[in-house]
Protein backbone atom coordinates (compact mmCIF):
# COMPACT_ATOMS: atom_id res chain seq x y z
CA UNK A 1 0.00 0.00 0.00
CA UNK A 2 1.19 3.53 -0.75
CA UNK A 3 2.02 5.88 2.12
CA UNK A 4 -0.95 7.20 4.07
CA UNK A 5 -1.14 10.80 5.19
CA UNK A 6 -3.80 12.69 7.10
CA UNK A 7 -4.12 16.40 6.43
CA UNK A 8 -6.49 19.30 6.83
CA UNK A 9 -8.75 19.93 3.84
CA UNK A 10 -9.87 23.43 2.89
CA UNK A 11 -12.20 24.98 0.36
CA UNK A 12 -9.35 24.68 -2.15
CA UNK A 13 -9.90 20.89 -1.93
CA UNK A 14 -13.63 21.12 -2.65
CA UNK A 15 -13.49 19.37 -6.03
CA UNK A 16 -11.57 16.31 -4.79
CA UNK A 17 -13.60 16.26 -1.55
CA UNK A 18 -16.90 16.41 -3.44
CA UNK A 19 -15.84 13.68 -5.87
CA UNK A 20 -15.08 11.28 -3.00
CA UNK A 21 -18.16 12.19 -1.01
CA UNK A 22 -20.46 11.92 -4.03
CA UNK A 23 -19.21 8.40 -4.70
CA UNK A 24 -20.02 7.58 -1.06
CA UNK A 25 -23.48 9.12 -1.30
CA UNK A 26 -24.17 6.92 -4.30
CA UNK A 27 -22.49 3.68 -3.15
CA UNK A 28 -23.35 3.85 0.55
CA UNK A 29 -26.55 5.92 0.45
CA UNK A 30 -27.97 4.34 3.61
CA UNK A 31 -25.00 5.60 5.63
CA UNK A 32 -25.63 9.32 5.11
CA UNK A 33 -28.24 11.88 6.12
CA UNK A 34 -27.69 13.66 2.83
CA UNK A 35 -28.51 12.56 -0.71
CA UNK A 36 -26.38 13.21 -3.80
CA UNK A 37 -28.68 16.03 -4.90
CA UNK A 38 -28.19 17.70 -1.49
CA UNK A 39 -24.43 17.84 -2.01
CA UNK A 40 -24.17 18.86 -5.67
CA UNK A 41 -23.97 22.60 -5.00
CA UNK A 42 -23.35 22.69 -1.26
CA UNK A 43 -20.48 24.76 0.13
CA UNK A 44 -17.50 23.16 1.81
CA UNK A 45 -18.84 21.70 5.10
CA UNK A 46 -16.51 23.47 7.54
CA UNK A 47 -14.78 26.82 8.06
CA UNK A 48 -11.10 25.77 8.49
CA UNK A 49 -10.93 26.89 12.12
CA UNK A 50 -9.78 24.91 15.16
CA UNK A 51 -13.46 24.26 16.03
CA UNK A 52 -14.67 23.62 12.44
CA UNK A 53 -12.48 21.49 10.18
CA UNK A 54 -12.42 18.66 7.67
CA UNK A 55 -9.64 16.08 7.56
CA UNK A 56 -8.64 13.98 4.59
CA UNK A 57 -6.85 10.63 4.46
CA UNK A 58 -4.65 10.24 1.41
CA UNK A 59 -3.24 6.98 0.11
CA UNK A 60 -0.40 8.20 -2.03
CA UNK A 61 -1.87 11.21 -3.81
CA UNK A 62 -5.44 9.87 -3.79
CA UNK A 63 -8.02 11.18 -1.30
CA UNK A 64 -9.47 8.00 0.20
CA UNK A 65 -11.28 9.13 3.34
CA UNK A 66 -12.80 12.20 4.97
CA UNK A 67 -14.31 13.32 8.25
CA UNK A 68 -15.60 16.68 9.44
CA UNK A 69 -15.89 18.25 12.88
CA UNK A 70 -17.74 21.29 14.11
CA UNK A 71 -18.34 22.65 17.57
CA UNK A 72 -22.03 22.30 18.31
CA UNK A 73 -23.28 25.70 19.26
CA UNK A 74 -20.43 27.71 17.80
CA UNK A 75 -22.78 30.66 18.23
CA UNK A 76 -24.66 29.30 21.28
CA UNK A 77 -23.07 29.40 24.71
CA UNK A 78 -25.19 26.59 26.17
CA UNK A 79 -24.00 24.10 23.54
CA UNK A 80 -20.30 24.94 23.27
CA UNK A 81 -19.30 21.93 25.39
CA UNK A 82 -20.23 19.60 22.50
CA UNK A 83 -18.66 18.89 19.14
CA UNK A 84 -20.13 17.06 16.17
CA UNK A 85 -18.25 14.44 14.14
CA UNK A 86 -19.95 14.14 10.74
CA UNK A 87 -19.57 13.14 7.10
CA UNK A 88 -17.22 10.28 7.87
CA UNK A 89 -16.45 8.26 4.75
CA UNK A 90 -13.73 5.89 3.59
CA UNK A 91 -13.59 4.59 0.03
CA UNK A 92 -14.50 0.88 -0.21
CA UNK A 93 -11.25 -0.02 -1.97
CA UNK A 94 -9.17 0.95 1.11
CA UNK A 95 -11.47 -0.11 3.92
CA UNK A 96 -9.96 -2.39 6.52
CA UNK A 97 -6.58 -0.64 6.34
CA UNK A 98 -7.08 1.62 9.37
CA UNK A 99 -7.93 4.90 7.63
CA UNK A 100 -11.20 5.37 9.52
CA UNK A 101 -9.37 4.94 12.81
CA UNK A 102 -6.70 7.46 11.82
CA UNK A 103 -9.35 10.01 10.90
CA UNK A 104 -11.37 9.48 14.08
CA UNK A 105 -8.26 9.69 16.24
CA UNK A 106 -7.25 12.95 14.56
CA UNK A 107 -10.66 14.47 15.34
CA UNK A 108 -10.48 13.28 18.95
CA UNK A 109 -6.96 14.67 19.38
CA UNK A 110 -7.91 18.05 17.93
CA UNK A 111 -11.16 18.18 19.92
CA UNK A 112 -9.31 17.55 23.18
CA UNK A 113 -7.28 20.71 22.54
CA UNK A 114 -10.38 22.92 22.32
CA UNK A 115 -11.13 24.92 25.44
CA UNK A 116 -14.38 23.85 27.07
CA UNK A 117 -15.13 20.96 24.73
CA UNK A 118 -16.34 18.00 26.82
CA UNK A 119 -17.93 15.56 24.40
CA UNK A 120 -18.15 14.47 20.78
CA UNK A 121 -21.47 13.41 19.31
CA UNK A 122 -22.35 11.71 16.05
CA UNK A 123 -25.22 9.94 14.40
CA UNK A 124 -25.00 6.68 12.50
CA UNK A 125 -27.61 4.48 10.88
CA UNK A 126 -28.04 1.26 12.81
CA UNK A 127 -27.14 -0.74 9.69
CA UNK A 128 -23.83 1.08 9.14
CA UNK A 129 -20.81 -1.16 9.93
CA UNK A 130 -18.87 1.98 10.99
CA UNK A 131 -20.79 1.86 14.27
CA UNK A 132 -18.34 -0.80 15.48
CA UNK A 133 -15.39 1.49 14.76
CA UNK A 134 -16.97 4.31 16.77
CA UNK A 135 -17.55 1.91 19.67
CA UNK A 136 -13.87 0.90 19.62
CA UNK A 137 -12.99 4.55 20.21
CA UNK A 138 -15.35 4.72 23.19
CA UNK A 139 -18.46 6.22 21.61
CA UNK A 140 -21.62 5.00 23.36
CA UNK A 141 -25.23 5.05 22.22
CA UNK A 142 -27.60 7.44 23.94
CA UNK A 143 -30.60 7.53 21.62
CA UNK A 144 -32.36 5.75 18.76
CA UNK A 145 -34.67 7.46 16.31
CA UNK A 146 -36.78 5.08 14.30
CA UNK A 147 -37.77 6.28 10.82
CA UNK A 148 -35.21 9.07 11.11
CA UNK A 149 -34.62 8.98 7.37
CA UNK A 150 -36.60 7.76 4.40
CA UNK A 151 -34.68 6.86 1.26
CA UNK A 152 -36.21 5.27 -1.81
CA UNK A 153 -39.20 4.04 0.14
CA UNK A 154 -37.22 2.55 3.02
CA UNK A 155 -37.06 3.98 6.52
CA UNK A 156 -33.74 3.99 8.37
CA UNK A 157 -33.14 4.10 12.11
CA UNK A 158 -30.50 6.49 13.32
CA UNK A 159 -28.45 6.06 16.47
CA UNK A 160 -26.94 8.99 18.36
CA UNK A 161 -23.60 8.27 20.02
CA UNK A 162 -21.25 10.30 22.21
CA UNK A 163 -17.73 10.18 23.53
CA UNK A 164 -16.91 11.98 26.76
CA UNK A 165 -13.54 13.66 26.41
Amino acid sequence: MAATTIRLLTEADLAVYRALLMSGLEQDADSFRIAPEDEQHAPFPTQNRPDSFTMGAFVGEQLAGVVSFQRDGAERVKLRHKGLLFRMYVSPNVRGQGLAGLLIQEVIDRARQLDGLEQLVLTVTTTNPAKRIYERFGFRSFSLEENAMKWRGTYLTEEAMKLML
